[in-house]
């Protein structure tokens, strides 16, 4: 087994994902920030939170298998969305739960962070996701 995650007893809970990920691997894959645009740069969702999450996780799967990587090789997650607010966390969840089977997304998720951001590289950004994963 790569990745390792558990949340050892004492840390709050619940949470969906996991406080530590141990990654064994002697191969480390960083899947740079990914945003709701398809292959030919299309835009995704436009002011659509659940819509580019998915894209973005989507985006991310392509990464990984690129590198020979699957959601169960990462680590770590970090989102960056544009704007957050705490009302915003159903729209967010609805995005990541939409493709969690399809992309074989680990229940509960590996460590993630979700940071609030002013704004993105380009307006009708309002997510972007970053993956860091190893292999063997």
């Amino acid at each position: 087994m790569t990745v390792q995650l558990l949340t050892p007893e004492g840390m709050f809970q619940p949470v969906p994902y996991h406080h530590v990920s141990i990654g064994t691997g002697s191969r480390q894959v960083h899947v740079a920030g990914q945003i709701a645009r398809d292959a030919e740069a299309n835009h995704i969702a436009p002011d659509d939170l659940t819509g580019q999450v998915a894209q973005a996780l989507r985006n991310t799967a392509r990464g990984l298998a690129g590198a020979g990587a699957t959601f169960a090789d990462v680590v770590r997650l970090r989102f960056f969305v544009t704007h957050w607010s705490p009302e915003k966390m159903d729209d967010f969840m609805a995005g990541l739960e939409g493709v969690t089977d399809e992309l074989g997304i680990p229940k509960p998720l590996p460590p993630v962070s979700l940071i609030g951001v002013d704004y993105l590289f380009e307006p009708d950004v309002l997510v972007e996701v970053e993956a860091f994963a190893v292999l063997d």
